[in-house]
């Protein structure tokens, strides 16, 4: 059963103007509406975002690093920005919670999540929320996750108090997929030269086959600029227990990942981002793939040993609401 709450409006703009990007750089939910609306259809696309194996076992691999004596299941659980539904969704999909609610500021997110809720037969409802007023009632969850929500949130600490509100005593919040300070300065540096590249190289020759059409690559730049203004935060692991902690959560614990893997994916997304879709066959997807594993092994097994936490691009924290 899926079912959801204030979602039969049609996203307000699926395809943002450069007027409206313009009026979004002073107003950072507004961006937010405006870019993941944007986003919406194609976000599973983009970020290669499937509800098969593969990404149920990324989905549970985050839940097993940062907690990986967790009691399963769990009984209800929300999914904070949930974007498509990708982290719950794929959590549920592996045995992590038996029912699920979804929530996103952006009405189109929380459709697209719904429908792959429903398509997945999982038993979801959904609410388009903001992260700093959940609505839903003292006491709802038994967990709540995110990935790659908190640094869209203008109020952190705040939205980390509403989620412990929420939650029943004993409760546990995780989230993943956070960018470090550190890894958002060199995935930005290298989407950026990757993308110079690429719209450059391709101008010339036989390469111009390799071009997506400029109205194409216009559009991509807009929501590039939507992009910068919704990623407000970045965060050492430190930063994250402290905000949690502060936000009266107890069994706080924070862990890193993807150094290397970080390296090659982000090249390989922006790459992927400027030419045509249908240059990129089964050969490159088992490329992209299979490279982001073995930088992975790599990072779990060699880097994780001998280099800092807060150099890793990705940061997750868990903790835990009070019991009395």
């Amino acid at each position: 059963m899926t079912t959801t709450d204030d979602t039969n409006d049609p996203a307000p703009n699926p395809h943002a103007t450069a007027e409206q990007v313009e009026a979004a750089l002073s107003d950072t939910k507004l961006a937010q509406v405006l870019y993941h609306d944007w986003e919406a259809e194609t976000y599973d696309e983009k970020w290669s975002i499937s509800f098969d194996e593969r990404c149920i076992d990324y989905a549970r691999g985050r839940l097993d690093l940062i907690l990986p004596e967790a009691q399963l299941p769990y009984g209800r659980a929300m999914e904070l920005g949930c974007g498509t539904g990708f982290f719950l969704l794929n959590l549920m999909q592996s045995g992590v919670a038996e029912k699920g609610s979804v929530t996103d500021l952006s009405p189109g997110m929380v459709k697209v999540a719904l429908r792959n809720a429903e398509n997945l037969g999982l038993d979801v409802d959904g609410r388009v929320a903001d992260a700093e007023s959940i609505p839903y009632e003292d006491d709802s969850f038994d967990l709540v996750v995110g990935h790659a929500v908190l640094h869209h949130i203008p109020d952190v600490e705040k939205s980390l108090r509403e989620v412990l509100r929420v939650l029943k005593p004993g409760g546990r919040f995780i989230f993943a997929g956070e960018p470090s300070t550190y890894g958002d300065f060199y995935a930005r540096w290298m989407s950026r030269a990757t993308w110079w590249a690429t719209t450059n190289v391709t101008r010339f020759g036989p390469l111009k086959a390799w071009r997506r059409p400029q109205e194409e690559l216009d559009e991509s730049s807009r929501a590039a600029a939507l992009e910068a203004v919704v990623d407000i935060h970045t965060f050492s692991p430190q930063d994250l227990e402290n905000l949690a902690t502060r936000a009266g959560a107890v069994d706080v614990r924070s862990a890193s990942e993807e150094l290397a893997a970080a390296m090659l994916g982000w090249p390989v997304r922006t790459f992927e981002a400027a030419v045509p879709s249908e240059k990129l066959g089964w050969g490159w997807a088992r490329f992209a793939f299979g490279g982001w594993k073995r930088m992975t092994w790599i990072d779990d097994n060699i880097l994780r040993k001998v280099v800092p936490p807060e150099f890793f691009y990705n940061v997750l924290i868990t903790g835990v609401k009070p019991a009395s």
